[in-house]
């Protein structure tokens, strides 16, 4: 592989997303992907599809989008995986996850180790590691990484505290919400108190040194060794939250890749990705970077 721009590799579940008015590419790593892309910086997904229909259609997909397909395996045996999705009332999204597909099974190759070495940033979730095979490549790619970014994204019936706890040993940031907060806490047998002393508990016992904890309508606060730095939500009119966690890990890494800048920026780049996402329908709606920029400075005027 000879990439001389700065890139990062999303690992891990490349889906449709089924909503009762259609389908839509998804999975947590590649909407990360998708977003990182729109801001100008290269993303290159590595996970696995079904020889499939589904997975061809996939496939065109994201290389219309532009986003590299190179890494993404195809499989005879598993299909192209489909997770159903339903918004509430309250533009709240809900998923039935289905195992066993394309994305539980992605092999090691000899190829992941430029790739990943030669990243910027390995980003990856604890769904995709729910089955052996998928795991096993994790953790092998983990001891390349050199910044290893762990999306918690607990999704019961998928949950394994043991798995949890090693994938935060290996990690150097951190993104959770709340509730997986209160989780981990937990896991580790302590007691929650306020938020700022529990997110010190796991920096402290799994030798963390950032964590970003996300918080909705209240914001969000990234902690950096012992100094943290908070900011607000921004107000908008919800479409929908489909994808609004991943957005926000898109504008946090874009900054955080790029020398020179500093938490407060990272932070407040990380807040009007998501907020602008979400104001729009879908994780992966079309925009134009300009787009983006035009929402900022009406949102921080």
């Amino acid at each position: 592989m000879k990439d001389k721009q700065p890139y990062i590799v999303c690992f891990g579940e490349v889906l449709w997303d089924v909503f009762p008015e259609g389908k839509r590419a998804g999975g947590a790593p590649f909407n990360v992907a998708y977003n990182v892309h729109k801001m100008g910086f290269d993303a290159k997904v590595l996970s696995k599809i079904g020889k499939d229909d589904l997975g061809q259609k996939l496939i065109q997909q994201i290389g219309n989008w532009g986003i590299s397909t190179e890494y993404i395996q195809i499989d005879d045996r598993y299909p192209t995986s489909t997770v159903i999705a339903k918004i509430d009332e309250h533009n709240e999204a809900t998923y039935e996850i289905i195992n066993n597909v394309a994305w539980d099974h992605i092999e090691f190759d000899a190829n992941h180790n430029e790739l990943v070495t030669n990243a910027e940033a390995f980003v990856f979730g604890s769904l995709s590691s729910r089955n052996e095979e998928t795991k096993n490549t994790i953790f092998r790619l983990l001891e390349m990484a050199k910044l290893k970014v762990f999306d918690v994204n607990l999704r019961p019936p998928f949950i394994d505290i043991d798995l949890i706890k090693n994938l935060l040993h290996k990690s150097d940031i951190v993104k959770l919400n709340k509730s997986e907060l209160y989780q981990i806490i937990d896991f580790i047998g302590e007691k929650f108190n306020t938020e700022a002393e529990s997110v010190q508990l796991i920096q402290n016992h799994f030798d963390i040194g950032e964590v970003v904890l996300t918080k909705g309508s209240e914001g969000a606060i990234y902690f950096v060794q012992d100094q943290h730095y908070a900011f607000p939500a921004l107000p908008i009119s919800i479409a929908d939250t489909v994808g609004s966690g991943d957005s926000f890990l898109s504008g946090f890494i874009s900054k955080r890749i790029q020398k020179g800048t500093t938490p407060e920026e990272i932070l407040r780049e990380a807040i009007a990705l998501g907020a602008f996402i979400t104001s729009k329908s879908g994780a992966c709606p079309e925009y134009e970077y300009s787009d983006f920029e035009k929402f900022k400075a009406k949102s921080f005027l």
